[in-house]
């Protein structure tokens, strides 16, 4: 528990500074503007897709509404491929966390790294996957007004003053994104934590001299893997504790985040297996490439500096600041969830007096939603079922999995709506 503790007390104040910058991003730049430069399907939209997936703080899942709501607004496969790849990698609330635990070469290192993945990876879906016309023809038929909010990620009406904005910044990076990955976060934290009590100090010391088998290693774990781009820090740092190479560790913070089965699973639905294999061929190079750059071209103490430092901070114990920031980062993510649970009470009540009183019970339809994990899921659900024809209302429960439908629509066009953005839809 102490090296949980430690691991806390480090982060904290990164943390609380990470999340609100997340939330200032979120509430100050228009969601149109991430879909403006994806269009066509020239190398410039592959460039842009890079640009803006980089900072931009949304997690493995939350990523995946947002970039096939992108498609349906029109963007290349190419354009598409390199945001999925960029966004998940890194964010503004990752690069200042990876800042606190393994130093100032590494949170530079990090963004350079996904950003030239993202654009090999683009570059290899416009080169090789020749199937865009009919997709894109496709995908101007489905698209819909409405989507493009989707890249906001919340449910709240945008405001234009600037108290509004802060109030909206507050929130997202606070509530929303602590509801979003603060459980991830805490995962990430107690299986570094058992990792630094449980592995042998002298556990990779066998792989001192096989680079390529560790990051083998690494590859096969963070695979299949659902981890968050904050979370796989702290485990990032209690394996290279142990002797794991900057390198590899590197692997695990570039493949980790950007590969989960769920993302392997929708990208090979929506835009097909060709597009799955590059995707996959290019962050598995790029991560082994990368990690090679740090293990063998690049001095190792500028890697091994932060992670001792942080070893030094643990041994000597956390300052009262680190102590009061991370009770304040306990308490919002306990405000966090009980808005969540809240949430779901209040659903819960109005599902049984809807069912008990309303006149028009058949217009109210109930639909299963699988693969949601987070508000941003949530968030792009409700939309896109709103924006389906016929369709006078709709609300999403997160923790039941259910989407209430008010209207006339059918269920085939709302199950279409709901599996273009990436996720399974049921009627009930």
């Amino acid at each position: 528990m102490e090296a949980i503790f430690n691991l806390i007390n480090e982060m904290s104040p990164y943390l609380l500074l990470g999340f609100f910058l997340a939330g200032i991003m979120h509430a100050f730049i228009p969601g149109m503007v991430y879909h403006r430069y994806l269009g066509g399907k020239g190398f410039r939209s592959v460039l842009y897709g890079a640009l803006l997936g980089v900072p931009l703080p949304l997690c493995s899942c939350g990523v995946i509404p947002t970039a096939m709501s992108l498609r349906r607004e029109g963007a290349s496969k190419g354009a598409t491929t390199s945001f999925l790849i960029a966004t998940p990698e890194t964010g503004i609330d990752s690069i200042v966390a990876t800042y606190s635990l393994l130093g100032l070469p590494f949170a530079i290192l990090r963004p350079i790294a996904a950003f030239c993945n993202a654009l090999l990876g683009g570059w290899l879906i416009n080169r090789f996957d020749k199937s865009e016309t009919s997709d894109r023809e496709r995908a101007r038929q489905s698209s819909t007004p409405h989507s493009a909010d989707c890249c906001c990620g919340s449910s709240h009406e945008r405001t234009t003053s600037l108290a509004g904005k802060l109030r909206e910044a507050l929130h997202f990076g606070y509530v929303e994104m602590m509801q979003d990955i603060g459980k991830w976060l805490l995962v990430g934290l107690v299986v570094a934590g058992l990792i630094t009590v449980l592995v042998p100090d002298d556990f990779f010391a066998q792989f001192r001299g096989n680079t390529q088998l560790s990051m083998l290693v690494v590859l096969c774990i963070a695979i299949p893997m659902y981890i968050c781009a904050t979370g796989s820090i702290p485990i990032a740092v209690a394996l290279m504790l142990k002797g794991l190479t900057p390198g590899s560790a590197l692997v695990l913070l570039m493949a980790g985040p950007a590969c989960n089965m769920a993302s392997i699973l929708v990208i090979k639905k929506v835009m097909g297996g060709k597009t799955l294999f590059l995707y996959l061929l290019s962050i598995i190079s790029m991560a082994i490439c990368w990690g090679h750059v740090v293990d063998y071209l690049l001095p190792s103490e500028w890697f091994a500096a932060g992670v001792q430092s942080t070893s030094c901070c643990h041994e000597e114990g956390a300052s009262w600041f680190g102590w009061l920031c991370s009770a304040i980062l306990c308490l919002l993510l306990v405000n966090a969830l009980f808005v969540a649970q809240r949430h779901h009470h209040t659903h819960d009540d109005k599902h049984i007096d809807e069912h008990c009183i309303t006149p028009k019970q058949s217009d109210m339809n109930l639909y299963h939603i699988e693969g949601m994990n987070c508000n941003h899921c949530r968030a792009s659900v409700e939309k896109a079922i709103r924006s389906v024809e016929n369709v006078v209302s709709a609300s999403v429960d997160l923790q039941r999995k259910e989407a209430r439908v008010e209207g006339s629509a059918s269920a085939e066009a709302i199950c279409e709506a709901v599996a273009s953005i990436g996720f399974s839809c049921t009627p009930l």
